[in-house]
């Protein structure tokens, strides 16, 4: 690491060689590996992005120009170049670096990201405001193709070619999202990547414009209509440029030069440019190219061979299990994902049944509203979805899921505390979301042996429906088999006779709860336990007699407190005038940071010893 050590600040970038900048972009790779074989990460995208990074470090004087990286997990290399490279062993771990853009962290990280397709807009707010401001800086949105899939960069896309205030988009061109792109955007930009003599001669005939300027507004106008009438010969509605962008590229992303060259020319247009950028997902570590989408976020793995430790089943294999069986009966049932086929445990479903499997790219909203749709018109959609991405959704599911009484099933994975991604993406939002909603049914396995059933019921219930379940390991509580299912209702898990207080436990707080019965019985102090199975509608009979008989209740949830399941308990016992001591475990109003989910667990006080100790203050003192 000859040059990167040497490396303290973006302006160290700009003291080297051009000749030694691609020498930098292999050292960074390498930094990157090593961290994140250790402590896992988005690899596949940070391998692609290194030399782009290094050139807008070589060419761009931050922190008083501005990059805005869209979704964000793509930072590594920047983090390395902006005083973070001491500190790059912590990334993802507790207290230490995020894996996303942080401004807490560096002035250099323009905006907090973690969900995609928001950098536009961010973009043009920060020139806007520059401009309002009379500062003069550079703004720049480094977007992938995947993201484009997005509707609010059209959005962002219209109002910024509107304003035509200087700001460039870098599109990062890498063919993938995490999985590989779909739709009419990806084939869109397959035939401008694959135009070299449109590409050729627009970038001529651009540098011949701005030499020109100086020849007199009128002629230099003139020069510009005849280069828009090439650009409509050679290529059939190109379409940023109708937003008022002028489009450059494209260029070759591993090629610092090329890069270079291309923002210096970007630099000199008065108005908003889009720089379309090739880049290869997992470039320089070959089981990453070869695939990307394993490698895209990861745990630690073998750096000489890329392997990794097996794991057990998760809720997502779970599912993805049961969803199979379904299908096979009931040709109704076809599967939605947001561009994540993968990780949402629908990649096996759209292989065996492709014509019934639906990929909307980065489009939640309309991942929701079209689910919806399919729903009301006789089929039985099921859409997979992470709970931190599903609130990008909010008015969809309340409009036209919730209001239309459409029988969608939203498979709601990652739900509760994620981890080592921080607070972008925690799933902590989804219960008080969902419970505010009239007409949804929100529901949540204990085990892996509870959540099929539960897939079952939600597809026959015939109105919305939220399955929601954690990131990782299935529990299995084989000694609590699943019982029948019924809208609503709870079940008791254990009741021993003289019970002094309850345990009212959702989704995967069961098993906390029923290791905390035990370290309660080891006092001789007995604790029925309750899973609620339905987070809406509450089992307002079975919490009623529970605090009738016990007058004590612990509900535990692994989600926010405000608008949770707790305060649900709370509102049930203050309607009937019951009276009763009710303890709330659950997540308090905050962002929570990326650690491991153990870690956080125990830092909040949900673990079963940490629930022990406040139940014994309480109560039992």
């Amino acid at each position: 690491m000859v040059l990167l050590q040497k490396i303290n600040s973006s302006a160290d970038v700009k003291n080297l060689s051009r000749e030694q900048l691609p020498q930098l972009a292999d050292e960074l790779r390498a930094e990157i590996l090593r961290v994140v074989s250790a402590n896992g990460g988005h690899l596949s995208s940070n391998l692609g992005i290194v030399e782009l990074t290094v050139a807008l470090h070589a060419f761009l004087d931050l922190p008083n120009d501005e990059i805005v990286w869209d979704v964000g997990h793509q930072c590594y290399a920047h983090k390395l170049l902006t005083g973070r490279q001491a500190q790059f062993d912590t990334l993802r771990q507790a207290d230490g670096l995020s894996g996303f853009p942080k401004p807490r962290e560096s002035a250099a990280d323009a905006y907090v990201a973690g969900h995609s397709s928001t950098s536009v807009s961010v973009a043009v707010g920060i020139s806007q405001a520059a401009r309002l401001q009379g500062q003069k800086k550079r703004v720049y949105a480094v977007i992938g193709d995947g993201a484009m899939s997005g509707g609010m960069v059209y959005e962002a896309m219209n109002h910024g070619g509107d304003l035509h205030t200087p700001f460039t988009v870098i599109l990062n061109d890498n063919e993938m999202s995490i999985a590989a792109n779909v739709g009419a955007m990806s084939r869109y930009l397959t035939r401008l990547r694959t135009n070299r003599r449109y590409r050729r001669l627009k970038d001529r005939v651009t540098k011949f414009l701005l030499k020109r300027k100086q020849l007199g507004r009128s002629l230099y106008y003139g020069l510009e209509h005849f280069r828009d009438a090439i650009k409509y010969f050679l290529v059939r509605g190109v379409f940023f440029e109708e937003m008022g962008f002028v489009y450059l590229g494209p260029v070759d992303g591993h090629n610092i030069d090329e890069l270079l060259e291309t923002l210096k020319l970007a630099a000199q247009i008065d108005k908003p440019v889009l720089l379309h950028v090739i880049t290869q997902k997992g470039k320089g570590y070959l089981p990453a190219e070869q695939n990307p989408e394993t490698f895209h976020g990861i745990g630690s793995f073998d750096l000489a061979t890329g392997s990794t430790k097996p794991k057990k089943p998760s809720y997502t294999d779970c599912f993805s299990a049961r969803l199979l069986q379904l299908a096979e009966q009931d040709e109704r049932i076809v599967a939605i994902t947001a561009a994540m086929p993968q990780g949402t445990g629908l990649a096996a479903f759209a292989k065996k049944f492709p014509k019934r499997f639906y990929d909307v790219g980065i489009a939640e909203q309309h991942m929701v509203t079209f689910g919806g749709a399919l729903a009301l018109r006789g089929m039985r959609p099921v859409a997979a979805v992470y709970s931190t991405f599903l609130q990008r959704a909010y008015d969809q599911l309340m409009q036209d899921v919730c209001l239309a009484e459409a029988p969608l099933v939203l498979a709601v994975d990652r739900a509760g505390i994620v981890g080592e991604d921080g607070e972008t993406h925690q799933g902590l939002w989804d219960i008080a979301m969902l419970r505010a909603m009239p007409n949804m049914t929100l529901m949540a396995p204990r085990d892996a042996l509870t959540l099929p059933p539960m897939l079952d019921f939600a597809l026959a219930a015939f109105r919305p429906v939220a399955l929601r379940y954690p990131r990782g390991e299935a529990a299995e509580l084989a000694e609590y088999p699943p019982q029948p299912l019924v809208l609503g209702k709870g079940e008791v898990l254990s009741q021993p006779q003289g019970a002094q207080l309850a345990l009212l436990a959702l989704g995967d707080m069961v098993a906390p709860a029923l290791q905390l019965q035990k370290l309660l019985a080891a006092q001789q102090i007995s604790a029925a336990v309750v899973d609620l199975r339905f987070a809406k509608p509450l089992d307002e009979d079975l919490i009623a007699d529970m605090a009738q008989q016990y007058g004590r209740l612990l509900v535990m949830e692994d989600g926010v407190r405000p608008g949770g399941v707790g305060e649900g308990v709370l509102a049930i016992l203050a309607a009937r005038q019951l009276s009763a001591q009710v303890e709330l475990a659950a997540f308090p109003d905050e962002f929570v940071p990326q650690a491991k989910p153990q870690q956080l667990f125990e830092k909040y006080g949900l673990t079963a010893e940490a629930l022990y100790e406040r139940v014994m203050q309480r109560w039992f003192a």
